[in-house]
């Protein structure tokens, strides 16, 4: 008999942990090869992972509502079969982003160097007894710093914190804030919270699992980056007609409805190798230019949340493929079918307000990216056009407003106008004489 370790396995870019959402198993319990063990959440994304031995499960190391590091060991089966190596990211993602694979954050105190540029994490380490992921993540939610929660006395075991002391903590007031706490975090915890008195009819519903983590990046990407947005009108109707003529000839050929989506995607990854610094992310005091131009897709669910999967290295593309890659995505998010690989790994992110009709918008930017485009409906307007013979007229034209909002501590004004302008020149000069 063996004992093999049940591992957190590698489940995208940048994704160094995930919570325990529910076990399939107990202890003592028999499992078969490829039967689900655990379900996961990271970010958005659950996950079950299946078991590669049969066996016995001998001890659950986590608990439900924990949060392991990749890597770490989930659950110890006894098992008479060789012991495999350790759980590894599914054979049959995409062996590029498989390579891809990379960890993002360092230990704490130590540095790595990513694409040249040297990145350190230098938060420090609450001292005393050990702090389980759990109340890591519960103190990060709540605004309670490192130094605060090694200030902290624990109820638990040797002298561990527990859910209950940090729901103290927060009672009492936050007693060991002190100067730790930046002026920004203390401002944000002096704001007044509003009264509210449910009236007679009135029904009170908690926000599920995903409406609570989009709530948190958009707060947090409020905080992190300064916001500014640009505006500016295209005139796409060389666009559009060109679509009107060859969506059918291209649904025959490509196998998949020719929308306005990718062809805006295509816009922007030209205007993105143009401008490389807009395809930036943030990290302390550091600009990391992205190689890869990876750019997320807005996309509505049916219960009314949203999620951003993620057309890699969009400008590798055609317009046949993208076409196909974006309804692909768009339906097995919308199913709940999609890997974390996914949605990880964005370099900017375009959000198409204009399907429900809206004229415009100031979109959140989606963190850790640098900038984010918000289309807005396409509309008939009178336009004025040069003509050959009095200078200029009015005509019926199709009109899109554009608004970019960037952070204005990597981006300026000019840079980010430049970038939104090259977009609108291209969607402005498309080439109607292509097939597709």
């Amino acid at each position: 008999m063996a004992i093999y370790e049940f591992t957190l396995p590698a489940m995208g870019e940048g994704i160094i942990e995930a919570a325990i959402t529910r076990w399939f198993v107990t202890g003592g319990q028999q499992v078969k090869i490829d039967q689900p063990l655990v379900e996961v959440a990271t970010d958005k994304v659950d996950s079950e992972i299946p078991s590669p031995v049969e066996g016995t499960v001998v001890k659950l190391v986590y608990n439900e509502g924990e949060i392991p590091k990749v890597g770490e060991v989930l659950a110890l089966v006894e098992t008479d079969m060789a012991v495999p190596p350790p759980s590894s990211p599914k054979a049959d993602l995409p062996e590029m982003i498989n390579k891809e694979f990379r960890k993002l954050i360092p230990e704490r105190g130590k540095s790595y160097t990513w694409n040249g540029i040297k990145i350190t994490d230098k938060s420090p380490e609450a001292a005393g007894p050990y702090i389980s992921p759990l109340i890591r993540t519960l103190a990060r939610q709540r605004g309670i710093t490192p130094e605060e929660l090694g200030q902290i006395s624990g109820t638990g075991l040797e002298g561990r914190i527990t859910r209950e002391d940090i729901i103290k903590y927060m009672i009492d007031g936050k007693p060991f804030a002190g100067s730790s706490v930046t002026e920004e975090f203390q401002a944000v915890q002096s704001l007044p919270v509003p009264e509210f008195f449910p009236e007679e009819g009135d029904e009170v519903v908690e926000m599920d699992r995903m409406r609570k983590i989009i709530a948190g990046h958009m707060i947090r990407s409020k905080r992190t980056a300064a916001h500014v947005t640009s505006f500016l009108e295209a005139d796409i109707t060389a666009m559009v007609s060109w679509r009107e003529r060859i969506k059918s000839t291209f649904l025959t050929r490509e196998l998949v409805k020719l929308t306005f989506t990718p062809l805006f995607v295509e816009a922007v990854a030209m205007a993105l190798k143009e401008f490389p610094r807009i395809n930036i992310s943030v990290a302390g005091e550091n600009m990391i230019l992205r190689k890869n131009i990876n750019i997320g897709i807005a996309t509505a669910l049916p219960g009314g949340n949203l999620i951003v999967p993620v057309i890699r290295n969009a400008d590798r593309e055609n317009l046949g493929s993208l076409s196909r890659k974006i309804a692909d995505l768009a339906e097995r998010a919308r199913k709940g079918e999609l890997l974390p690989v996914e949605i990880k790994g964005g370099t900017f992110t375009i959000t198409n307000i204009g399907q429900y009709n809206n004229l415009t918008g100031t979109p959140i930017i989606n963190q850790p990216e640098a900038a984010i485009l918000a289309v807005g409906t396409i509309s008939k307007k009178p336009w004025a056009v040069k003509t050959s013979t009095s200078g200029y007229g009015l005509a019926v034209r199709d009109i899109t407003m554009l608004s970019l909002a960037y952070d204005h501590r990597v981006i300026d004004g000019a840079l980010g106008g430049s970038f939104l302008s090259r977009v609108a020149w291209f969607l402005e000069n498309f080439n109607t004489d292509r097939e597709g």
